[in-house]
């Protein structure tokens, strides 16, 4: 019996495997799996979201494709139980959702359609191949024969899956971001030592590149080279302009450094990160194409599609609002929008932070919506006061006596001005904050806790610079960020 329900899989195996490959010279998002993929992100409620945001992290996109591939397997061993041609039938129901998944992409094209119906039928070859094995006593093919044609078949599937990977490998940006040479910039002024604590446990002041956090709706990192790149303003302008990398060489590049906030991230979380940034003065290029009196939003637009609308007046005021193509004296990561991405001081990522940037439409927000506020989120999304304790961690056990407690905080474009610490129900306390850089990046602080036996636990609060008090009111990321005390509930020994 057992091997009907094998059967089922090892042709689903096949379907995603044949998928794969053919998706080759149409993009990865062509593939069934990806397509399905992205859709279900598209789609899914914001409560599942943020509960995935808040229970995987940055891993949420490695537990979605895990749960896809149980649900699948298990639609596929069902498929194998079922009478002929009924798992058939089935497969070809998945398929008819795997193409309506494919070609409802914004970038799709009707042959995106073919990797999907040519993997759907090499598995329903194949499982019917499968299904026709029967006990030798029936007078069927032998269940040596059945697991001759299965590994047969699960070798096809290892094989097309791999090779698609490996020619899609091939034809993506890595070697043109090994040979890309940044601009250099006009430095900004040094970040002093006084900024770093380096205090065990403390986010450093620079966040590494690997370690930065990725949040966004793409399961399959967009494949952009510089050399094909260009941005486009166009709308509501005195005049469109066009933009390539050629064009951006004749131009000064800035270096700055900016700290960004995911709008996900919840009271406490990691969903921050503080970068240096290479890159050219968003307002520049908004000035050139002359701007219209009554137009308010910038919507941009990534090459996969997303879009994220940001308020005109935020960059047109001065800030370092910048195209950035360098992120931590490096290229940016191809999974942190390679070639060129926008960085905004004082907003949330999902209005601001769109990597691999493509479009500009100047516009307003009457007439525009973008991703996430069709999706229910605020349209503005400025970033609110927060803090955070880095060290101890919650649930340390820690031994009575001089304790470090230390963590960052952020209100980016205005400033830390003070972060207060509290021990159970006990006075606020002032913290020690590191030496300020700029307003548009986090502060570290750090306090010294003569620390008695029993279980504590720690709150904190930051001070902007403008003297408000990070509120107490607690509230979820849903619409437009999270608010409350960082707590950390530790054992003192």
């Amino acid at each position: 019996m057992i091997q009907k329900p094998l059967a089922g899989i090892i042709a689903a195996g096949v379907v995603l495997g044949v998928g794969e490959l053919v998706a080759v010279p149409f993009g990865p998002n062509a593939s069934p799996f990806f397509a399905v993929g992205s859709a279900v992100v598209d789609n899914t409620p914001e409560a599942v979201r943020e509960w995935a945001i808040d229970t995987f992290g940055t891993a949420d996109k490695t537990a979605l494709f895990i749960g896809m591939a149980l649900v699948i397997a298990a639609i596929a061993a069902g498929a194998g139980m079922l009478r002929r041609p009924l798992g058939a039938v089935l497969f070809g129901v998945l398929g008819v959702i795997g193409v309506l998944a494919a070609v409802t992409r914004s970038t799709a094209t009707p042959l995106t359609a073919l990797p999907t119906i040519l993997g759907v039928a090499a598995g329903i070859v194949v499982l019917n191949a499968l299904l026709k094995t029967k006990d030798p006593v029936a007078g069927g093919v032998s269940r040596r024969s059945f697991l001759g044609l299965a590994l047969a078949a699960g070798v096809v599937a290892v094989a097309a899956g791999t090779a698609g990977r490996l020619i899609g490998h091939a034809r993506d940006v890595t070697a043109n971001r090994l040979g890309f040479k940044l601009p250099v910039p006009t430095p900004q002024t040094p970040i002093p030592d006084g900024a770093d604590l380096r205090i065990d446990g403390l986010a450093s002041y620079i966040t590494p590149n690997e370690d930065f956090y990725r949040i966004d709706t793409a399961l399959v990192v967009p494949q952009v080279s510089s050399e094909d790149w260009s941005l486009r303003i166009h709308g509501m302008v005195e005049r469109e302009i066009e933009i390539t990398f050629e064009d951006l060489m004749s131009r000064q590049a800035v270096e700055r450094t900016v700290t960004l906030t995911c709008v996900s991230n919840i009271v406490g979380g990691d969903l921050v990160g503080n970068a240096t940034w290479i890159g050219y003065p968003l307002r520049d290029f908004l000035e050139e194409a002359g701007i219209q009196d009554d137009a308010d939003m910038v919507l941009s637009s990534s090459h996969d599609a997303f879009t994220a609308g940001t308020p005109l007046d935020v960059l047109l005021d001065g800030r370092d609002a910048l195209l950035a193509v360098g992120m931590n004296g490096q290229p940016l990561p191809v999974e942190h929008g390679y070639p060129a991405r926008l960085v905004v001081p004082g907003l949330y990522g999902y209005v601001s932070a769109t990597k691999w940037v493509t479009d500009l439409e100047i516009t307003r927000f009457d007439k525009a919506s973008a991703y996430w506020t069709d999706r229910g989120w605020g349209e503005r999304g400025p970033i609110k006061t927060a803090s955070r304790i880095d060290t101890p961690r919650s649930g340390a056990a820690v031994d009575a006596g001089t304790v470090v407690i230390a963590g960052v905080a952020w209100h980016q474009h205005t400033g830390i001005s003070g972060v207060d610490v509290q021990i159970d129900d006990g006075n606020w306390v002032a913290a020690t904050l590191s030496e300020e850089y700029s307003t548009d990046t986090w502060r570290q602080w750090t306090y010294q806790w003569d620390a008695a036996p029993g279980d504590h636990t720690i709150r904190a609060r930051a001070t902007d610079a403008d003297g408000d008090i990070q509120t107490s009111m607690t509230a979820d990321t849903v619409p437009d960020g999270a608010t409350g005390y960082p707590k950390a509930f530790v054992t003192v020994r």
